[in-house]
């Protein structure tokens, strides 16, 4: 009788063992799946974006407003000099962007930061209105995106430090320069998570449009959108072989913390009909914020369509706060 429940134990625990190590290994493929879905460059184009909900007359209005920013972008560029730049990280990538100039005498520089999966050729509509205004543009290819080194994008987090670098570069041309950081999405996230860090004084002021509050949040939010599951314990996972792979976590890339310790002045841009990165997190960010602010909701826009959406309104709002920041 003694063998047999000897024997029944040896069984029980041999199952249990064996359950385990299936869920732990089931959770460490998770982790390694989302952490390559959701950062690895090689992903596919997976739309991870909710559907809009604008209507078609508001989608119609968004495409004619594109079709002209993107003749305006062209024709400023053909009159532009431009060039093919890099600049290396600190830890070893080469990033690759375009700088656009304007005016060789003018020392009014934007650099302008794209989102997510997306390259610098999608900042070039946006960067006209500083064009036309006088503006030279550099436009960076986040790592990870575009002609940019990396194997994992960087959501905002390595790449504050990759934005120091490419102030660096600008600082290092023109001395005297009046830098604008100007980023949409993971681009805004970009620029809040830059305004943490000490920048140099030729940095004026930052707008962010659209960007959410941490790399955890907006995560937190696509497993529930896309996948139906909680953050834990899957996340938690993906976050620690993330810190292997990509080299941050997604705890740590915080805009909101960075926000914090901004030094410079910043204006926060947001659609009330963005149901992605949701509007809520701006009033969370600009809350955060302790210098001078300013706080745009271009109602009606969805996800990092304000600038088509409402186009007089969203530049009107951005160089009046910027006035105030730029020496003639």
């Amino acid at each position: 009788m003694r063998k047999q429940n000897r024997k029944k134990r040896r069984l029980l625990i041999g199952a249990i063992c064996c359950i385990a190590v299936l869920l732990i290994g089931g959770l460490l493929w998770g982790g390694n799946y989302l952490v390559s879905f959701s950062i690895g460059r090689a992903s596919g184009t997976t739309n991870v974006a909710p559907e809009s909900t604008l209507s078609e007359e508001e989608n119609q209005l968004i495409l004619q407003n594109w079709r002209q920013q993107e003749a305006q972008a062209e024709a400023w560029m053909s009159e532009a000099e431009v060039e093919t730049v890099s600049v290396q990280s600190a830890d070893g990538l080469t990033l690759s962007g375009e700088a656009v100039i304007t005016d060789n005498t003018s020392h009014q520089w934007v650099i302008a930061v794209h989102g997510y999966r997306s390259d610098h050729r999608f900042m070039t509509a946006l960067a006209s209105y500083y064009g036309l205004r006088g503006y030279n543009a550099l436009l960076p290819d986040l790592r990870g995106c575009g002609e940019s080194g990396g194997d994992y994008i960087g959501m905002g987090w390595p790449d504050r430090k990759d934005m120091l670098e490419w102030i660096d570069w600008i600082v290092q041309r023109d001395n005297e320069a009046q830098i604008v950081l100007h980023g949409i999405s993971m681009g805004g996230a970009t620029v809040m998570m830059t305004a943490g860090e000490t920048l140099p004084v030729q940095v004026k002021g930052i707008v962010e449009d659209c960007g959410y509050t941490s790399v955890w949040d907006i995560f937190e939010d696509e497993l529930s959108y896309l996948f139906h599951l909680p953050s834990f314990p899957i996340l938690h996972i993906a976050s620690g072989i993330a810190s292997r792979r990509a080299g941050y976590n997604f705890t740590e890339a915080s805009a909101l913390k960075q926000v914090a310790s901004a030094s410079v002045p910043i204006l926060f841009i947001h659609g009330s009909a963005d149901n992605f990165v949701h509007t809520d997190m701006v009033y969370q960010v600009y809350e955060a914020c302790p210098t001078d602010k300013q706080l745009l909701i271009v109602e009606g826009a969805g996800h990092g369509n304000s600038y088509n959406y409402a186009p007089e309104t969203y530049f009107d709002s951005v160089f009046h706060f910027l006035e105030g920041y730029m020496d003639a």
